[in-house]
């Protein structure tokens, strides 16, 4: 049975100094932690290990982000990360230290009978 999503959150984080991409992907999966309380998995009895974790990042050089590193952030589930191109940096002329904006979206998926 494919399983329904029944959250998404999305969050966003930076590094400003530095140029970062793990750094700026992680705070921004806190972002969007933060905007979330699940009660609903402890309301409705459901076995934390049955749910789906998909993480999607933004930031303009996914190559550079840690997907393993952001996995271990995420608390509960069966946790997948992508990192894909997006996000934005902010370019310094003056010092060449640009800051990077990620993007996060969060996915929680059940099956719902």
């Amino acid at each position: 049975m494919p399983k329904t999503r029944v959250i998404l959150e999305l969050g966003s984080g930076n590094d400003l100094h530095g140029s970062d991409y793990t750094k700026a992907a992680l705070r921004a999966v806190q972002d969007a932690l933060h905007h979330s309380s699940l009660s609903f998995i402890r309301a409705m009895k459901v076995d934390k290990s049955k749910l789906d974790v998909e993480v999607t990042v933004g930031v303009q050089r996914p190559e550079q982000v840690d997907v393993e590193t952001v996995k271990k952030a995420l608390p509960i589930g069966n946790v997948t990360v992508k990192a894909v191109k997006g996000g934005l940096d902010v370019p310094d002329p003056e010092g060449n230290d640009p800051a990077v904006i990620a993007s996060a979206a969060i996915a929680v998926r059940i099956e719902v009978a």
